[in-house]
């Protein structure tokens, strides 16, 4: 998956997420799911991705058991939770595969999304890691000078005095995007060029034709 071009990543997560939508039963769903498992150990996909891919099935197993408890039936709980976790694994692997850059470039050039928009899009994704990262920052900062929170309530009041610091360095990172852009004339000019191509390759077509087909082959059972 790693090889393939941006533009067709994003047709994965939309063909991914439109047979989530049509399935309805719990074993075509669960296969569909695993299916994130098996492309994210076919593509090298570790790390923090994999660790992502873990918490959403934890995340999406806890909502299917919140409303199994509250009244839901089994099996629409099951479905709705497997559904959730296929879409949104299926975004973290193109996340995990594709840089912002050559996500932006095929948004505006091949999706003809204009580039404003397309930009506060990658810039929105690209500003998530950092968040993380200088979070953890924080909180290894505040422990080397002491502060050790115990208790569930101690630690929900560890995550609010992260969010101060983190307030102020996200308006810094704003205002220095910003002046960024405008000395760049962004806004001003109303096509932009860029120095990277993703123009699809053999295997792209060959991947598309393929989503192509299972998409039609899932409505057609649907439908059947």
């Amino acid at each position: 998956m790693a090889n393939l071009a941006p533009l067709t990543k994003l047709f994965y997560t939309l063909a991914v997420s439109v047979c989530a939508i049509i399935l309805k039963s719990v074993p075509a769903l669960a296969v569909l799911a695993a299916v994130q498992f098996a492309v994210a150990a076919a593509a090298g996909v570790a790390g923090k991705a994999g660790r992502a891919m873990a918490a959403l099935t934890v995340f999406s197993a806890g909502l299917a058991g919140l409303q199994y408890l509250f009244g839901g039936d089994a099996a629409a709980a099951l479905a709705g939770g497997l559904r959730m976790q296929a879409m949104t694994s299926s975004f973290v692997l193109v996340m995990a595969t594709t840089r912002i850059q050559s996500l932006t470039t095929a948004l505006v050039s091949q999706c003809r999304v204009p580039y404003e928009y397309a930009f506060m899009f990658t810039a929105a994704l690209r500003f998530v890691p950092d968040l993380l990262a200088e979070a953890k920052a924080v909180q290894e900062a505040q422990a080397c000078r002491g502060y050790a929170p115990k208790g569930i309530a101690g630690r929900l009041l560890g995550y609010l005095a992260v969010v101060q610091p983190l307030v102020l360095r996200s308006v810094g990172r704003s205002e220095t995007m910003a002046m960024t852009m405008e000395l760049r004339g962004f806004g001003l000019v109303r096509g932009r060029s860029f120095v990277e191509g993703v123009s699809l390759a053999r295997r792209d077509y060959g991947a598309l034709a393929a989503m192509l087909a299972a998409v039609a082959g899932v409505i057609a059972l649907r439908l059947a």
